[in-house]
């Protein structure tokens, strides 16, 4: 009877080779799809194909939702850099009519007076690609507080000799009205230990303790820049372009989506190792007890049949 089904046999332990024999008079004759697939009847393949039927669609929604998120901010850059542009044509404000600023007023041209006090620098800016840093300047206006305006943007390094100095006298100054940054977000850099005479960003928290002033939570980049030094562009509000948040949307998008794949994957091979026992308990193939002695079990007893691959 070793040769009765020879495709069938196949290594039950690792490192032995066993040969199975079927059971007399339990050899089936024609099979039943019911009968073959009654396991799928049972409690545990219940659970399976509930959690299946559940994990599909809900993986299906939140990759959805969060495809929808990164396109909403991909829609949200490009209305900001939209804005920035139209804002640019449009007759300047005085600044206390836009502030506190907000996604609505950020990139608004502002209007104010005063005269020009501190005058700092701001390192590692880029500019069409180019290292360099931006000329801050620090208005004060009637009001006693004073307002960081961006005068223009150098290339290289720092350097307080090369840097043009701010006009004296009652000035007017026009400009794109920007929010406080927030260092180590959105390319601001958050180093400590700057020379003095430098800031490494343009914040009120951050100015606060380098003048005697109070000073507005906000700052302006001129549309020309000052003294031959080139003009700062706007940027859009924080929040509303391509940062790092709208791309984690994106990684989250494909995670769900691979997760409906694995689930899928996984339900098919419980069911296809299912299926194998299945038929091999209606073949009535139990392990050989002569096979057990040859490959080691002297005492004669027999190792216990494989159990269902989902423990049903």
């Amino acid at each position: 009877m070793d040769n009765f089904f020879p495709i069938l046999h196949r290594p039950l332990v690792e490192g032995a080779r066993r040969t199975v024999t079927p059971r007399a008079g339990n050899h089936p004759g024609t099979r039943t799809v019911e009968g073959v697939y009654r396991f799928l009847l049972t409690p545990r393949w219940w659970g399976i194909n509930v959690f299946l039927l559940l994990s599909i669609p809900f993986c299906v929604f939140m990759g959805s939702w969060q495809l929808g998120r990164f396109e909403d901010r991909v829609d949200n850059h490009r209305d900001a850099e939209a804005r920035i542009a139209t804002d640019k044509r449009e007759a300047a404000r005085p600044l206390d009519d836009l502030l506190p600023v907000t996604k609505a007023t950020s990139g608004k041209q502002a209007t104010v007076s005063g005269r020009y006090d501190t005058q700092l620098l701001v390192p590692d800016r880029k500019l069409d690609d180019k290292d360099g840093y931006y000329v801050l300047t620090l208005l004060r206006t009637d009001t006693g507080r004073v307002l960081p305006v961006v005068r223009g943007w150098l290339p290289g390094t720092p350097d307080p000799a090369k840097t043009p100095a701010a006009p004296t006298g009652e000035v007017t100054v026009t400009g794109a009205l920007q929010a406080s940054e927030t260092p180590g977000s959105n390319g601001v850099s958050a180093r400590g230990g700057l020379p003095e005479g430098q800031t490494a960003a343009i914040s009120s928290a951050s100015l606060v303790n380098l003048v005697e002033y109070d000073v507005y939570d906000a700052w302006l980049t001129l549309n020309r820049g000052d003294s031959g030094m080139k003009a700062v562009p706007a940027t859009a509000p924080s929040g509303t372009g391509l940062d790092l948040k709208a791309f984690q949307n994106l990684g989250y998008t494909a995670e769900w989506f691979a997760f409906v794949g694995f689930v899928i994957f996984m339900w098919f091979r419980l069911f296809r190792r299912e299926l194998e026992f299945v038929r091999d308990a209606e073949l009535g193939l139990v392990p050989d007890e002569d096979g057990d002695r040859d490959n080691g079990n002297e005492d004669g007893k027999r190792e216990p049949e494989r159990p269902s691959p989902s423990a049903v």
